[in-house]
């Protein structure tokens, strides 16, 4: 029963987390609430491991939508259709669960990631098959692109607190550097590559699409983000980075 409640609670993240301000009124009640005459220190709230996914859900949504500043501890609450006393239960305070918040969509993109099963494939295949689950995560986890530009925002004052953070994205570098070094030795890459560059700029060119949706949609008279063209500038993207990846040799025959 409480792994479905669980997993439930993650199907909502993945599904209703492109910041729909209505997750508010989704009616689906915590397993354990707060009376208005009991506190937490009384009773020990029960099923805590499914709490704390619907209120880290719930800070997702409230914390992509407004960032740190804007967001409301009342309204996560509101969320969640439970009170600020149990929050602090389990998180202590609002910087706290942010930065809980930054760790979990940070592991889940990474955690989507190990199933792309890249060894078989030879190297220029095993790229495009990064560039393009990457484009596509973007595009469908809009709440991970907006966190992670406002904390840009805030200049990475809260990323800067959690050690974790750079071990839970290791994983990316480290694979692609695999990539890269098969690719090397194959002679379908240049030799002069760092795998946090292309991380780089695989991000970058994923991100745009998302980012700048409403700005270079409005300008350019363009559909952007999912309503745009996926498919067709996801290869767009996955193209200019394998050019950039190619040999001088190859890019100059070209």
């Amino acid at each position: 029963m409480l792994q479905r409640t669980i997993d439930r609670s993650c199907h909502e993240l993945a599904i209703l987390l492109n910041f729909p301000d209505h997750f508010a009124n989704s009616g689906l009640p915590m397993v354990a609430g707060v009376s208005a005459t009991r506190t937490t220190a009384m009773r020990k709230p029960k099923a805590p491991e499914a709490n704390r996914a619907r209120i880290l859900a719930a800070a997702t949504a409230e914390f992509a939508a407004r960032g740190f500043d804007g967001a409301s501890m009342d309204a996560i609450a509101a969320r969640t259709k439970t009170t600020r006393a149990l929050i602090n239960y389990y998180f202590g305070s609002k910087a706290r669960l942010y930065l809980a918040v930054l760790e979990r969509v940070y592991a889940e993109i990474r955690d989507a990631e190990r199933g792309l099963h890249l060894a078989h494939l030879p190297p220029a295949e095993a790229i495009r098959r990064i560039v393009e689950f990457t484009y596509d995560y973007y595009v469908e986890h809009e709440y991970f692109v907006r966190i992670v530009v406002a904390e840009n925002q805030a200049k990475g004052r809260h990323m800067k607190r959690s050690s974790a953070l750079r071990t839970v994205n290791r994983p990316i570098v480290d694979m692609l550097g695999t990539v890269l070094a098969r690719g090397q030795a194959e002679g379908a890459f240049r030799p002069d590559l760092d795998p946090v560059d292309v991380h780089m700029a695989i991000a970058a060119l994923g991100m745009f699409n998302v980012t700048n949706q409403y700005t270079f949609g409005t300008l350019f008279q363009r559909a952007m983000g999912a309503k745009g063209d996926v498919p067709s500038r996801r290869r767009m993207v996955a193209d200019i980075v394998l050019s950039w990846l190619a040999p001088a040799s190859t890019q100059r025959s070209r």
